[in-house]
Order: structure tokens, then C-alpha cells, then sequence
């Protein structure tokens, strides 16, 4: 690569669009030269982001054949996609479902000279599956080059798991079961199409796990060596605020409703609410977020945390912050691959943008 540090984004949709924001805002921080974001389809709707990402100091590019579409939609693109990833120290791809897979193996596996590569949500399989401080030990410096950071719900899963059951450091024979299930909002606010009338179960495709939810939390611990005993299902509700979560926990330890709390806010990337209605807690974040996104993994709806009276089995909800809670998750990847020695002191300023309470 060049003398200059860059990180490309390809795609600008939910995810791609803050992430960019947020990678140009803080270059200094992370020691990123140049940031460019990559966009294939020109559309006059689009006019208006493109314009404000690169009024932010990043550079457009498109596909060679997009130019000209571009160009007479008043969009300048400054680069072709091949000048791009072949400037890119890292590429974050946060396409739609199942491109970042087919760009690893038509591009990526072929740009040797790059650092690595980052992959969004639904992408199993793309590379050593990542969050942010569920399990950074895991990742290898030169040979993790592929990095898959985990959906907005499996971030929310492994909070869960990582601070209610696997609260003490290396101990991972705690829980006995863990069941789940995803209530998800039928799309975002940014989108156009979407709209549910009612709500819409989702099939149990996985044989072992139900969802691919409990599937990608499982594989997410296997990374540490654990092997947890998960399940979830899915369901889809006419919404477009935040995704919520049901969970069940079997643990082997007694527990107290107290200590569970306690451990839940002794990690440091979850959060708690005393609202109980979803809206109010999107809300906030929109007032107060980072562009009015809560970059917590997870927020637990604390009135609902229920302990049995044996002590052995741990119940609540807990409210997902979907397009926000993985870009932390992004950063602390790019830095990872920039310089695995230095990547976590580079992130701990991020920590001001969180809350321990919404």
C-alpha cells in the first residue's frame, strides 16, 4: 500500500453510511490518512448523502461504468473502485447479504498486499467472527486478515451471554441453556420499503440452533473455546424502531437478581433502561446518540430482569441498538488490522460516546 493510511467502505446503506461519518470524524484518532466510501447505483435520492460525505473530507468512488451516471445527477466521483481497493490498506463491505462473500472470493482473497478485509451482519463464513470486547482475545495478528463483525443481535446475544452467564474471566461451563427470542422491527427508518401489517414468524432453519442468530453467538464463543448450549427464534413486528430480545438463561451457579445486575454493568459496552417502551429508548438516542445512534451492544430493560427462586435461571428483555451497536465494533476491527499492538488504546476515547444508562 501507499505511504498513506486508507480505509475504504463499500456500500452506504445503514450501516456503511455512519461508519463512514463516524471513520472520517475521528481520523486522527485512528491514524487513518484517507477514508473513501464506495457507491455503485446513482440515484437523485442519494444526492444529498454523497454531497455531506464528501463535504466530511472522504473520497467518492463507483464502478468505471457509473460515472457518467453520477455525473449527471450533479454526483462527482473522484475514483474508480479499482483505483480504490488497490489505494485500501482495509476494505469495510457493508452490502446487502451475501456480496461480501462473493467480492472475497472475486477481489479480496487477490489483493495480497492489503492488511485485511471487514465484513457486516449476515456474511457466515467470511473470516474469524468479531466483538468488540466479547472476544478481542481470539483474533491473530497477520493471520485473522478476514474479519466478520457480528449482527446487531448476535452483539446482543453475546452481551447477554458474556455478562450474565460467563461473568468470571475463563469460566465458560456456567451455563447450562440458553434460549432466545428475537422480536425484530420490520425495517429501518432510513428505508423505503418494508412495511409489515402484522407480524411475521421466522422458520427454524437451523437443526442444532433454530435462527442463524443462536447459530453466530455460538460460533462467536467457539472463537474462545467455549462451546454454549443456545437457541433462538425470530420474529418480525410492525416497527421501525429497535429490535428487542427475550432470554431465558439456565446457569449451573447460583445467582442472585442483585449480582446479576451488578455483573451486567460491570461490562463495560452494555447499558440499562428504565423505559420499557422502545420508542423512548430510540428516542434518546436520537437526542443524544452519536449521530443519533446508541453505540451500546446492549440495553437491558432492568425492570424486567427476573432471577428464579432456586437462583438458577435468569429471564428479561433486553433492547438492541441495531444500526449503532457493531460500528464500534468496525472501528476497533480496522485499528486491529492497522496495528494489532496498538488498536485498543486508539478505541478507549470511543468509550465517552457510550452510556451506562438510557
Amino acid at each position: 500500500m501507499g505511504s498513506q493510511t486508507t480505509v475504504t467502505v463499500i456500500g452506504t446503506g445503514t450501516i456503511g453510511e455512519p461508519l463512514i461519518g463516524l471513520l472520517a470524524a475521528n481520523r486522527k484518532q485512528l491514524g487513518i490518512d484517507r477514508v473513501i466510501f464506495h457507491k455503485r447505483t446513482p440515484a437523485l435520492v442519494d444526492r444529498s448523502k454523497v454531497a455531506n460525505l464528501v463535504k466530511k473530507g472522504t473520497e467518492f468512488a463507483t464502478d468505471k461504468e457509473s460515472f457518467r451516471g453520477f455525473k449527471d445527477l450533479g454526483m462527482e466521483p473522484s475514483l474508480t473502485r479499482e483505483e480504490a481497493l488497490k489505494a485500501s490498506d482495509v476494505v469495510i463491505d457493508c452490502t446487502p447479504e451475501g456480496i461480501a462473500i462473493e467480492n472475497k472470493k472475486r477481489t479480496y482473497e487477490k489483493m495480497e498486499k492489503a492488511k485485511g478485509f471487514i465484513a457486516q451482519g449476515s456474511e457466515f463464513g467470511f473470516g474469524k467472527m468479531y466483538a468488540r470486547g466479547i472476544n478481542d482475545e481470539a483474533l491473530v495478528a497477520k493471520k485473522d486478515r478476514f474479519i466478520h463483525v457480528v449482527s446487531c443481535n448476535t452483539h446482543n446475544l453475546a452481551v447477554i451471554l458474556k455478562a450474565l452467564a460467563y461473568s468470571d474471566a475463563g469460566k465458560d461451563k456456567n451455563l447450562d441453556y440458553g434460549r432466545f427470542t428475537i422480536i425484530r422491527r420490520a425495517n429501518d427508518v432510513s428505508n423505503e420499503k418494508g412495511f409489515l401489517a402484522s407480524p411475521e414468524v421466522g422458520s427454524h432453519k437451523e437443526a442444532q440452533y433454530g435462527t442463524h442468530h443462536a447459530r453466530d453467538v455460538a460460533a462467536l464463543f467457539k472463537t474462545l473455546g467455549y462451546d454454549p448450549n443456545v437457541f433462538s427464534s425470530a420474529v418480525k413486528i410492525p416497527t421501525q424502531y429497535m429490535h428487542t430480545i427475550s432470554f431465558h438463561l439456565r446457569l449451573k451457579k447460583k445467582t442472585t437478581k442483585e449480582q446479576a445486575l451488578e455483573n451486567w454493568m460491570k461490562f463495560p459496552y452494555g447499558a440499562i433502561t428504565h423505559k420499557k417502551v422502545a420508542n423512548m429508548v430510540y428516542s434518546f438516542g436520537r437526542d443524544h446518540g452519536h449521530w443519533g445512534r446508541l453505540l451500546e451492544e446492549a440495553i437491558l430493560v432492568a425492570p424486567t430482569l427476573w432471577v428464579s427462586p432456586d437462583g438458577h435461571e435468569v429471564a428479561g428483555y433486553c433492547f438492541t441498538p441495531q444500526d449503532g451497536n457493531s460500528l464500534l465494533s468496525s472501528l476497533s476491527a480496522t485499528e486491529f488490522l492497522l496495528d494489532p499492538k496498538s488498536y485498543k488504546e486508539k478505541m478507549r476515547p470511543f468509550d465517552d460516546l457510550l452510556f451506562k444508562e438510557v
